[in-house]
């Protein structure tokens, strides 16, 4: 029996999991993941990251080089696709487009020999799940686009799978009914409680829909947290720059204060951070400094910032829920800030000279 089996709450496990094409291409490597029981667990990464690989060796349309897969401690990797009772949604939704709504949900029934009734029945509770009661006699050209990806959840729900695969499904729509469907998806999991593995290269989308995030870079995984730790606590270089929009300082290691540590820029002035990284616990060190835009404000002269840095106004854009400043900061380069839609209290305008504060604890020093 393996560990995976002895450990109710483990639903899925790749151990040691890779995948080679050819004798250069190493898309997948190492891989150790738990997919918890009843989790939404989205793999997030570039194209060419190894995410999708990974989906596609649990799905079983990709044979692993190395490792094993088990899903409730049992060993899949050479189990048929079709065998292994898991639901899948692809971005093309994959309808039978001669079938009628309702026939293409009865599809997966059908092939294991449901009763008639049943399989109505069936149809009838997942069209309402969906939100889509009386459109099973439509035929898939007769629907929008994000009916169309309705369908397709449903038909992966519909045979009760304990499973379900999403690769990138809401690829194809636009960015409200995309907005919309994200919502949507994430209520279903709620009601249902099944697991969900989904993949993106959508960060927001991630952040929004799901309780933990598998960040890929080169076949491996860079971070797995949930999203708020993700996004606050990025603990290497590309994590904070792949989630979200932030602002980059190189620096040097000048002293180590406990849990953090004074870096000196560019320009000669100091900047106090948090220690992230593993290699910058020593004065010498090259660190890369992140910092999210929202955490920067406009300081004035009372203003309790544990760092400051005189700047230049560039550019002032009006987005709706917030105004975003870009500004020259010498030493540190560009900086962009963002700042709730409210009065600022002065007026911007290019070529304005403004000093930007900010928390030490919100400045993340990491490895270069």
């Amino acid at each position: 029996m393996t560990e995976a089996a002895m450990d109710p709450d483990v639903h899925v496990r790749f151990e040691n999991v890779s995948k080679r094409y050819g004798t250069s291409v190493l898309a997948v490597r190492s891989l150790d993941l738990d997919v918890m029981r009843g989790e939404f667990l989205t793999l997030l990464g570039p194209s060419g990251s190894g995410k999708t690989t990974a989906l596609m060796m649990l799905a079983g349309f990709e044979e692993p080089t190395g490792g094993e897969i088990t899903v409730d401690g049992r060993r899949i990797d050479n189990v048929p696709p079709n065998r292994r009772g898991i639901g899948m949604v692809f971005q093309n939704y994959a309808l039978f487009p001669h079938m009628t709504v309702a026939e293409n949900l009865a599809f997966p029934l059908e092939v294991r020999h449901l009763g008639r009734a049943e399989i109505e029945q069936r149809v009838s509770t997942v069209l309402d799940m969906v939100r889509l009661p009386g459109l099973g006699g439509r035929r898939p050209d007769q629907l929008s686009g994000g009916q169309q990806q309705r369908v397709a959840v449903a038909r992966a729900l519909i045979f009760q799978p304990a499973l379900v695969l999403m690769d990138e499904p809401l690829g194809a729509l636009d960015k409200q009914l995309r907005e919309q469907m994200q919502y949507e998806i994430k209520d279903i999991h709620a009601r249902l409680g099944v697991t969900f593995v989904y993949v993106t290269h959508d960060q927001t989308e991630a952040l929004t829909m799901s309780d933990r995030i598998a960040v890929f870079d080169a076949g491996t995984i860079q971070q797995l947290s949930d999203p708020a730790t993700l996004y606050e606590r990025p603990q290497t270089r590309f994590v904070a720059g792949f989630i979200g929009e932030n602002n980059r300082l190189d620096g040097t290691v000048e002293a180590v204060e406990g849990q953090h540590v004074s870096v000196r820029l560019a320009s000669g002035s100091t900047v106090r951070a948090l220690a992230i990284g593993k290699d910058i616990s020593r004065p010498g060190a090259s660190v890369v400094l992140s910092l999210r835009p929202e955490r920067l404000m406009l300081a004035g002269a009372d203003a309790a910032a544990d760092n400051t840095h005189a700047a230049t106004v560039n550019q002032v854009v009006y987005v709706g829920d917030h105004i975003r400043v870009v500004c020259a900061a010498a030493g540190a380069g560009e900086l962009i800030v963002k700042i709730p839609n409210r009065s600022t209290g002065q007026t911007l305008a290019a070529g304005s000279s403004v000093m930007l504060g900010w928390q030490a604890d919100d400045c993340l020093a990491l490895d270069p």
